[in-house]
């Protein structure tokens, strides 16, 4: 084992540093790792998932998007396994580590300058990784510059940005890569008008498009989506309270009287182009997928999946946004698989559940079908919720959408998942053929594993664990890049 860096451990009073969620201090590098079972030969490639490692003692309140983005990833080749972590070095870090101290407080502290501007708070880049350009990008819940990491080394590149126009966007999280283009399309929002921009960087890096989106004001959308021909943004009525936004603090508001909204807009398109669709009020965070579909009149339809929280039973408009939004474990089911349809032809919406029994998030797919129909969604299967801030990620469940059906596997209580992406296998011919790789915290033994599972079947549990020398702090998002990606 190499350690590459080994920072000094500071005091934890926090609940949201401690258990799953307290930092680590050390980068290292093993490829000497215990296996419990066998590690299939045919997976090769790279898992990576980020999440917060605050190398500091967090300012005042804490919350999990504060924390300083660290990349933890296990490359996969002929059975063998390897395991590395760095910090991303954002602009933000450096400065702390120059300061010797966390500067800035975070999502839940209040601003001195008496405003909120959209570059006030700190980029800790911890929140999700993609992989284009030969290079993997991090990026952060509330927007910001993107940074590129080596996915050899996990080495901070710098910037991703190649035009001066996207110097200052704060690009979103959720972005989306097209592995048949090569092409990342992305959107950025702040508080300014007009709150929202769509953009895509080719598979040369360069950017091709950048347009603006006019908002009706400062929300909070989450993710996007993308089909062949197609991109699809997104208005829920979750706004950032003007009096708050003045007084230097975010307060969301939930507006139950205005819809939501969807903006269809071709991949290369210019802002007459935008199409506005309207549904339901509701919110979402993650999108499972999008495509292009024909009806049965020869109508082209724009499909939209995702995992919107569920409604309320019995919603009057009085509750507020913290009982609309984290109805775990009061209500049923926490998060729906929903399906909206776009219909191009006459600009109407269908919408409606797809399943409600099932409580799933973290939707992941054969990234080669990105864009395109798919068949199968691998979700993280959300466990009840301890307080508010303490939810639990209990297992994987895989949906068929053909059939309509789902399996899961859930080992049972003591055990945190990570977002588990498939894994393609060698010579796959089927959607299915392939592994789902993700981190587990394992409580009972206090140790974070890697586990394996088929991708074909889920229920059976994982065909091997691979220990880690060091635990993975609970985190967010992941991605797979395949041994193919690397030597294209």
């Amino acid at each position: 084992m190499e350690i590459i860096e080994d920072r000094q451990p500071y005091l934890i009073e926090n609940p949201n540093l401690q258990g799953g969620w307290e930092p680590v201090h050390r980068e290292l590098v093993d490829d000497q790792l215990k296996v419990i079972g066998k590690v299939p030969e045919d997976l090769n490639g790279l898992y990576v998932r980020n999440g917060p490692s605050p190398q500091f003692q967090p300012q005042g309140k804490y919350h999990w998007f504060d924390g300083d983005g660290m990349l933890h990833a296990v490359r996969f080749e002929r059975g063998r396994v390897e395991f590395r972590n760095r910090w991303v070095l954002t602009e933000g870090l450096l400065a702390d580590r120059a300061a010797g101290r966390a500067r800035l407080p975070g999502l839940k502290g209040r601003m001195p300058t008496g405003t909120l501007p959209d570059d006030a708070l700190k980029n800790t880049s911890n929140t999700d990784v993609k992989f284009h350009n030969g290079k993997l990008l991090s990026m952060w819940y509330r927007g910001g510059s993107v940074y590129q990491v080596d996915p050899q080394t996990l080495e901070t590149l710098g910037k991703l940005e190649p035009d001066p126009r996207l110097i200052g966007l704060q690009i979103s999280a959720h972005s989306r890569v097209d592995e048949r283009t090569g092409e990342f399309m992305f959107f950025a929002y702040g508080n300014k008008a007009p709150y929202m921009h769509y953009g895509v960087v080719g598979a040369d890096g360069a950017l091709k498009t950048l347009i603006p989106v006019q908002l009706p004001g400062p929300r909070l959308p989450h993710d996007m989506a993308i089909t062949k021909n197609f991109s699809i943004l997104h208005d829920f009525p979750l706004v950032n309270s003007p009096d708050a936004l003045a007084a230097g603090r975010y307060s969301l508001d939930f507006h139950e009287h205005l819809p939501s909204r969807f903006a269809v807009i071709p991949r290369h398109g210019a802002v007459e182009d935008i199409r506005w669709f309207e549904a339901d009020p509701r919110y979402m965070l993650h999108v499972l997928n999008a495509w292009e579909e024909v009806n049965a009149r020869g109508e082209t339809e724009i499909v939209m999946l995702g995992t919107p929280y569920s409604m309320p039973k019995q919603f009057d408009g009085s509750l507020d946004k913290q009982r609309l939004l984290f109805t775990i474990g009061t209500q049923g089911t926490d998060y729906e698989l929903y399906q909206w349809r776009f219909n191009l032809a006459t600009g109407k919406t269908r919408e409606g559940v797809v399943d409600d029994i099932l409580n799933t998030e973290f939707p992941t797919i054969n990234g080669w079908y990105q864009g395109h129909r798919n068949r199968y969604s691998y979700n993280v299967l959300m466990g009840r919720m301890r307080t508010l801030e303490q939810p639990q990620f209990a297992g994987i469940a895989k949906y068929d959408l053909l059939l309509g059906s789902a399996t899961a596997y859930h080992p049972g209580l003591g055990y945190w998942f990570s977002e588990a992406p498939f894994a393609r296998k060698d010579n796959a011919v089927d959607e299915d053929d392939g592994y789902v790789v993700g981190f587990v915290f394992n409580t009972h033994e206090s140790r974070s594993e890697v586990w394996v599972f088929d991708a074909k079947l889920i229920a059976d549990g994982p065909v091997a664990k691979v220990i880690l020398p060091q635990r993975v702090p609970n985190g967010f998002h992941a991605t797979w890049v395949g041994a193919d990606s690397f030597a294209a």
